[in-house]
């Protein structure tokens, strides 16, 4: 991202709605084009870099679907139909020799069908006195037989490049013979935490210290998303440490984030001082909770600054860090997924700026979907992320709500799979 000189105010008091300024940071950013190579087990959750294909047929053989037998031909038998059995067929011990009309052998679950029989009969289908087979319900159309190519053909496409690896990934790699893959390289992001009145936990308040919690907050929250924070600092309202953080930060990581100070304040320093180290694209967004948040570069390097309320930290990082990292480490771009829900009970707002409301999905006995707000919204107040399952998208130009209004939600729950 080049230099070049900050726009203060580029959308007036508002800020910048939401979708713009997603799309504008995503058009700024490149992928880092860097690569690793990793063991299948340490693969859960990073990006491939290439597509990864089937070096040969999965499972490479005509298998069982059932325990039962093999028999003779490919032809629907009928009751009352005979066999004589002539072996067995085992996983990991096939049997050694083409069938002829006749023959049967027994078969067991994933082991392979021979040669000469293109039907299985399932064992509750088939009385057995001795060596001798006779079906005695009908078997129906189905031959049991699980083909050479069914998991995958040789040279088949199993995860196309730029795909995010979830455990199904992982088992179907592995089902196919894959022991490693080249995967793209994680940003490394360096997080930075301001504020004078900020204590570590477990440590005694002064007359107006608080905890610091945003730390720990994003941390956890990007961990969860599949980042990690490679350095961290927390650092008092004061230009020249801070400057020197930035410049550290900058130095050392892929990826630049703050809480706070990209205000107006008489302490926010650090809007001017990335100004000063390089460029501000935009601060404000036209969003509740998240209004002071500034988009631009340090030294060349992505810079994002956050809100320092945590709800507003963590909400616009959910909304337009995690895409960026998407972006940057080759990823295709994965957004929450979208539903439509009823409010269980009336919410009390006033009209002005579009509202993303924590909220837990309550599923009626008929089906339907209601949001279940408790508590307060306010963007200092942690609580309200506790349990959250939704995030309501409540139009700027909708004041107090009553209950039963649809809206759209953001589902926050990850997939398993």
């Amino acid at each position: 991202m080049a230099s070049g000189s900050a726009m203060t105010e580029p959308y007036g008091r508002e800020g910048l709605p939401l979708e713009q300024a997603r799309a504008q940071i995503l058009e700024a950013l490149q992928p880092l084009g860097l690569e690793e190579t990793l063991p299948l087990t340490q693969a859960l959750g990073r990006t491939t870099a290439a597509p990864v294909v089937a070096a040969a047929a999965v499972p490479g053989f005509r298998a069982s679907i059932m325990d039962g037998y093999a028999i003779a031909g490919a032809a629907q038998p009928e009751p009352g139909q005979q066999w004589r059995l002539v072996g067995a067929s085992a996983a990991g011990a096939p049997y050694g020799r083409a069938l002829v009309a006749g023959e049967a052998v027994r078969i067991l679950t994933g082991a392979v069908v021979p040669e000469g029989s293109e039907r299985v009969l399932p064992q509750e289908l088939v009385a057995r006195e001795g060596d001798q087979l006779t079906l005695v319900k009908p078997s129906g159309p189905n031959g049991w037989i699980r083909q050479p190519s069914e998991e995958a053909a040789p040279g088949q496409e199993l995860v196309p490049a730029g795909q995010r690896l979830g455990v199904a990934d992982l088992g179907r790699l592995a089902s196919c013979g894959v022991q490693q893959l080249r995967v793209t390289r994680r940003p490394r992001l360096g997080l930075l935490i301001s504020g004078d009145e900020l204590l570590p936990p477990g440590v005694e308040r002064g007359p107006g210290q608080i905890w610091e919690s945003n730390s720990a907050l994003l941390t956890a929250l990007l961990q969860r998303l599949g980042f990690a924070v490679a350095d961290q600092r927390v650092v008092v309202d004061q230009p020249e440490p801070l400057r020197a953080a930035l410049q550290e930060l900058a130095q050392g990581c892929d990826v630049v984030v703050s809480t706070g100070g990209v205000s107006a304040g008489d302490s926010d320093w650090i809007r001017p001082l990335v100004e000063e180290l390089g460029a501000v694209r935009f601060w404000k967004l036209f969003l509740k909770p998240g209004r002071p948040f500034a988009w631009g570069q340090v030294a060349g390097v992505p810079f994002f600054g956050l809100p320092g309320n945590p709800v507003a930290a963590a909400i616009t990082a959910l909304q337009l860090l995690w895409p960026a990292l998407q972006r940057l480490e080759g990823a295709e771009l994965q957004l929450l997924p979208r539903l439509k829900v009823r409010l269980e009970a009336p919410l009390r707002r006033g009209a002005g700026r579009p509202e993303l409301a924590r909220a837990q999905l309550a599923v009626a006995a008929d089906g339907g979907l209601w949001a279940r707000i408790e508590g307060t919204q306010a963007s200092s107040r942690i609580g309200s992320l506790q349990g959250a399952d939704l995030l309501l998208e409540i139009p700027a130009e909708l004041g107090a709500l009553e209950a039963g209004t649809e809206l759209w939600a953001q589902l926050l729950r990850l997939s398993v799979f």
